[in-house]
């Protein structure tokens, strides 16, 4: 009885041996890497186009005296862009920042003189618009930013040759500048998607609207104002795509 039970105790000694010698090594786990924080504090330059729209309220005067009605034309067309920053992460959600820009572009309409002499009519071109601000956003995840911005706005529309019935009339207007201020909002986030590693690249889609200053717009024949002017006041809607590096995007 003794020898069965010495035997049995060796085979389950042996085939517990052997199942642990199947079984292999124990595995030796690793750290994984830690993921990248991103840090948005630093500076930044971008460039990129977009579409824009303008519209003017067109309001007559002879002689300096203001003429009953108005008129509203507007203007449509592309441009580029070029901007810079500075942005300030002032804690895990929250950033704060300054930004400028200047937009070149080919945004093209109409202007009239006003509604009582809308036979005077010229075509002109917003082909400058440079603003500066301040933007805060708010970080809806670690590599992207919605935000919202404000502040001055500059633009500038192009002289024009005026008409009446699409007939030349040898009036002239010259380049006509406007201040005035602008908000808008938009998204940014990092190029490190669908598998693209593109470390301190980052996309940015922003809609804008600017308002300016009535400013008066005279005619000219040759070198002498004439009687009459457009005092007009634009607006300026833009959506806008850029891609911008940041020289600070990550530790």
């Amino acid at each position: 009885m003794k020898k069965f039970l010495l035997g049995t105790v060796a085979l389950i000694a042996m085939g517990t041996v052997a199942t642990a010698a199947d079984l292999g090594a124990r595995p030796v786990y690793t750290k994984a890497p830690p993921i990248p924080v991103m840090n948005w504090t630093g500076f930044y330059v971008g460039g990129g186009g977009g579409y824009g729209m303008w519209d003017g309220e067109n309001d007559a005067s002879v002689g300096g005296v203001p003429v009953p009605g108005s008129t509203r034309t507007g203007g449509r067309g592309y441009f580029g862009t070029v901007s810079g920053g500075y942005d300030w992460q002032i804690n895990p959600t929250w950033v704060v920042g300054v930004m400028a820009d200047a937009q070149f572009g080919d945004i093209k309409g109409d202007i009239t003189y006003g509604a009582a002499l809308p036979f005077f009519q010229g075509r002109t071109k917003n082909d400058l618009n440079y603003a500066a601000g301040v933007r805060v956003g708010y970080l809806i995840a670690p590599n992207v930013l919605s935000y919202v911005n404000g502040g001055y706005s500059h633009a500038e529309f192009t002289g024009t040759n005026l008409t009446v019935f699409g007939t030349p009339t040898g009036f002239t207007t010259n380049r006509a500048k406007f201040d005035g201020w602008f908000i808008g909002g938009g998204f940014e986030h990092t190029l490190n998607i669908f598998g693209i590693s593109a470390p301190g690249w980052f996309l940015k889609t922003e809609y804008r609207l600017a308002e300016y200053d009535r400013k008066s717009i005279n005619a000219f024949v040759g070198p002498v104002d004439t009687l009459i002017a457009d005092n007009f006041k634009p607006y300026v809607q833009t959506i806008s795509t850029q891609i911008s590096y940041k020289f600070n995007w990550g530790r």
